[in-house]
């Protein structure tokens, strides 16, 4: 059977509309879970916004943080509708900051003065990493990966920075230069349909329906991303990541999931 572009409007699932809460009967279980997720977060009680890890969360709340676990941290908050003023977002926007290849006054670590000019305005997932080979670039700095960048322009966006502030422009900078759905940039083909769940709600939150690359390419990202979809589902509907380090996308459970919230997003444009 031929897959086709979608023409009528799917059916957004509830918990993408604040009409799921509209008359507050979760109010309590939210608060709970907020309280819950905010004190896994680095500096939450107590900590110097000069310690590097100031807050990021990790996989177990305080341990390492990455810019992947903080990323979902602030969607959480998002979904919530915690304030941009919040405490725990402007934490946490200290440390995706540092995430960024831009040395400045938002990141003084030592990797980001290293940046090279092709990794220069990306994200990298773990800014503590000084000290692996595997994500160091032949400057000593560390290497963009478009995961985290994607991930990282949502963050800046959802923590209230301005689309005219450096961090964000440069952000853009760096993706205009390598957008593709074609692979994972700086990663190949690992962690292939996370960076497309990570792409889809990093373009929807900067709200253009076209997508201008640094060549002047003009792209229909939500077309991109459905075809890049459809020519990798496999004749039972689910996906799967052959590639080498795939972060458990060979399981179909996984790789469907994050190819399932994806094309959520191809919600088709006539703008």
């Amino acid at each position: 059977m031929t897959r086709r572009w979608p023409t009528t409007r799917p059916a957004w699932p509830s918990w993408l509309s604040v009409e799921a809460n509209s008359d507050h009967r979760y109010d309590s279980v939210i608060d709970k879970a907020l309280n819950f997720v905010k004190q896994l977060q680095n500096g939450a009680t107590e900590g110097s916004a000069e310690d590097p890890r100031y807050g990021g969360l990790g996989y177990d709340g305080k341990s390492r943080p990455d810019m992947s676990n903080t990323q979902y941290f602030l969607d959480a908050l998002q979904a919530a509708g915690v304030s941009k003023d919040d405490p725990a977002v402007k934490k946490a926007l200290i440390f995706v900051s540092r995430c960024q290849n831009l040395p400045g006054e938002n990141n003084d670590q030592p990797f980001a003065k290293k940046t090279s000019e092709d990794d220069r305005g990306g994200l990298v997932y773990n800014p503590l990493a000084s000290d692996s080979k595997r994500d160091q670039t032949p400057e000593g700095g560390l290497r963009s990966a478009g995961a985290m960048t994607y991930g990282g322009l949502k963050s800046f966006l959802y923590a209230g920075v301005s689309k005219d502030d450096p961090r964000v422009q440069n952000a853009l900078r760096w993706i205009r230069a390598h957008y593709t759905l074609d692979a994972n940039p700086g990663m190949g083909q690992a962690g292939l349909f996370y960076y497309y769940h990570s792409f889809a709600k990093a373009m929807k939150a900067l709200g253009e329906n076209a997508f201008i690359d640094s060549k002047g390419g003009k792209h229909n990202w939500r077309r991109d991303l459905f075809e890049a979809l459809k020519k990798r589902q496999r004749a039972d509907g689910s996906w799967i990541n052959a590639g080498d380090r795939a972060f458990g996308e060979t399981d179909a459970n996984l790789a469907t999931a994050f190819g399932l919230l994806a094309l959520g997003y191809c919600e088709p444009t006539n703008k």
